[in-house]
């Protein structure tokens, strides 16, 4: 589906999903989500001519709205499926949780930032995301009085896997997360728990590098 309300803008979207294919994301529910979700509509006002070229965007705070290509692997690798419940740490521009939003039954995201959290509600109200909650609060606890949650994803680099999300993670459940030192290198990891007699583990799968915004704790006194 393209839409041609969005300033003209058709062709670019038509090569936004060509890169992606290219790139190889092939999961024909990730590639429809992307193409569902207006990126233009995510976007701080200046730079909606470059919405959906394959690079990072500053947004408020000091924060970004992830490339799309990054977007579409860490959803493809999530995995998520019409019944499931997703937990977004970092909601940003909330353009992360809208493309969840066309794949999940429920999608809880935390960010810190209070003028981050109204704006990404706005936006989401406006089109429709019902299915998405924005809490303002500490992305390392997670939402513990929601959970379990069948796929977590972390949209902010931790120098460790969060101990508190892996415990929110239900049975057979799926975590992605970049991981790696603020200035430093950074990898996508890939975390599957597993239920089992001996009371669990968890599978740990190094992806792609990448670079993020650091997740910091606690919630953010201003903004």
């Amino acid at each position: 589906m393209i839409e041609t309300s969005e300033g003209g803008r058709d062709v670019d979207r038509m090569e936004f999903l060509l890169t992606l294919r290219r790139r190889g994301i092939g999961d024909q529910a990730v590639l429809r989500a992307m193409d569902e979700v207006p990126r233009g509509r995510f976007v701080d006002e200046g730079f909606a001519a470059t919405a959906y070229a394959d690079q990072a965007l500053p947004i408020s705070c000091g924060q970004t709205i992830s490339q799309p290509y990054v977007v579409a692997y860490m959803t493809e690798q999530l995995g998520v499926r019409p019944h499931h419940r997703v937990l977004e740490i970092g909601t940003g521009s909330g353009y992360q949780a809208a493309v969840l939003s066309r794949l999940a039954r429920e999608v809880v995201s935390i960010e810190r930032y209070r003028t981050l959290a109204g704006q990404a509600r706005a936006r989401l109200a406006a089109l429709g995301y019902d299915n998405v909650e924005v809490m303002v609060g500490d992305g390392f606890l997670g939402c513990a009085a929601k959970a379990p949650f069948d796929r977590i994803i972390v949209t902010a680099a931790a120098e460790e896997v969060p101990q508190a999300l892996l415990e929110q993670l239900a049975d057979d459940g799926v975590m992605v997360v970049p991981v790696g030192p603020h200035n430093g290198p950074q990898r996508i990891i890939k975390l599957t728990k597993s239920a089992t007699a001996d009371g669990g583990g968890i599978a740990r799968e190094e992806l792609i590098p990448v670079r993020f915004v650091p997740l910091l704790p606690g919630q953010a006194q201003e903004l």
